[in-house]
């Protein structure tokens, strides 16, 4: 253990939170990139442009249920000159028709079927009658109407979609129907989640009434971002309040990213801040934001490593603001809030302190009329599962007042 113990400097001075943010852009890099299929590239980042190969549709189709005639021969058609073409077959999807439209010529063609050699437009059902193989158009039609024509929607050469895009599922649909199967993608980092504290017990171990255990909840709070984040979460259990335990489950640790809670502040058990100075890099140890001014962050072998507060809202807080940028830059992304944002109005004026950031949970109460909740009470979980967002006062703010207008960050 080294002499000098990095928690006796207390949070007399903390880090703001740009200069974190900034710390971490400098750091952190993508990493490397994994080719998948389709069936896994949901919510992946592509990490090259994807260029189609082919024409999408690749062949002219009906766009509508109809008539396949050659457009020119339908001039000068109306319901009183009606002008008759000879009937001689019809066409379905994936069955293309086997000769060429001859002079007067018509096929009975249904949407999505390929476009018969010779022919140009579609007339619609409506405005055709069959009668005795022959059949009656009613209304004059331009060359190509009606017709999803080749290259229409994706044309050979180009540029799909962008390196650097999180694919949505219309994003992989795309991909498939330009038969690029196997997109290259930046590899999702893993994540250890180490929990420390030696009154914690898991979810449904024991009963805890009447004794001073507490349930772990951070451990699901975090998973479920980190997932939401594009992490791969790894949980490696309730490691207890001692200093060599602690150190040894860093040490094993080899996700991308380490993710700590609880011990991060200025206590006497609160060893995670004194490990990592000793084994890595602690280069922030207290945050100007609230809650979760306990935060802390370094690198250990060049992952990052997040000394989280224990209190489960100022873990989430902590998670939002450093970890799940982190999480997308190692993807490939540029950091981005995950969260719509509408505006509301304020029904109590907030506070704050200039030179720190809060982070204030807020509800709807009528319209857009927003009630904060607390600003304070960072062990209280329950506030966040009330909240439907959050509104952010920056650090050049001392808040906002009564009636004010203010940005919600609404939970999804």
């Amino acid at each position: 253990m080294k002499n000098r113990d990095v928690r006796m400097r207390g949070f007399i001075e903390r880090q703001e939170v740009d200069a974190v943010l900034a710390l971490l852009h400098s750091r952190i890099r993508p990493l490397g990139v994994e080719t998948v299929r389709l069936e896994e590239a949901y919510g992946r980042v592509l990490a090259e442009d994807v260029v189609s190969e082919i024409d999408v549709p690749h062949f002219a189709r009906a766009a509508v249920d109809g008539y396949a005639v050659q457009a020119r021969e339908t001039f000068g058609a109306s319901s009183y000159n009606p002008i008759e073409f000879t009937l001689v077959g019809e066409v379905f999807p994936g069955s293309p028709f086997p000769q060429p439209l001859q002079k007067q010529q018509a096929v009975r063609i249904m949407t999505g079927a390929p476009l018969p050699p010779g022919a140009d437009a579609v007339v619609m059902a409506e405005y055709a009658e069959e009668r005795g193989g022959k059949v009656n158009i009613f209304q004059p039609i331009t060359p190509y109407r009606n017709v999803g024509r080749q290259g229409e929607d994706i044309g050979k050469g180009e540029v799909v979609l962008r390196r650097g895009r999180r694919l949505r599922p219309q994003d992989v649909g795309v991909l498939a129907s330009i038969q690029h199967l196997t997109p290259r993608v930046w590899r999702r980092p893993t994540v250890a989640l180490l929990i420390t504290g030696n009154e914690l017990v898991k979810a449904g171990e024991e009963r805890i009434e009447g004794t001073t255990k507490i349930v772990d909840s951070n451990s699901y709070v975090l998973w479920g971002l980190i997932e939401q984040y594009g992490g791969i979460p790894h949980r490696k259990g309730i490691i207890r309040d001692h200093y060599e335990t602690i150190k040894r489950a860093m040490q094993e640790a080899t996700e991308d990213v380490l993710l700590i809670t609880g011990g991060s502040s200025v206590g006497a058990e609160d060893f995670a801040p004194l490990i990592l100075s000793e084994i890595g890099e602690l280069l922030v140890h207290g945050v100007a934001m609230r809650p979760s001014s306990p935060t802390g962050l370094g690198f250990l072998e060049d992952r990052p490593v997040f000394l989280l507060p224990g209190n489960p809202v100022s873990a989430m807080v902590a998670f939002e603001a450093f970890v799940g940028p982190t999480l997308q830059m190692m993807q490939g992304l540029e950091p981005h809030s995950i969260y719509p944002r509408v505006e509301g109005v304020l029904k109590r004026k907030v506070t704050s302190a200039i030179g720190r950031v809060d982070y204030v949970r807020v509800r709807f109460v009528e319209g857009n009329l927003v009630e904060p909740l607390r600003v304070s009470g960072a062990s209280i979980l329950s506030s966040t599962t009330r909240a439907d967002g959050f509104i952010i006062v920056e650090k050049n703010s001392e808040g906002f007042d009564e009636g004010e207008k203010v940005e919600v960050y609404i939970y999804r």
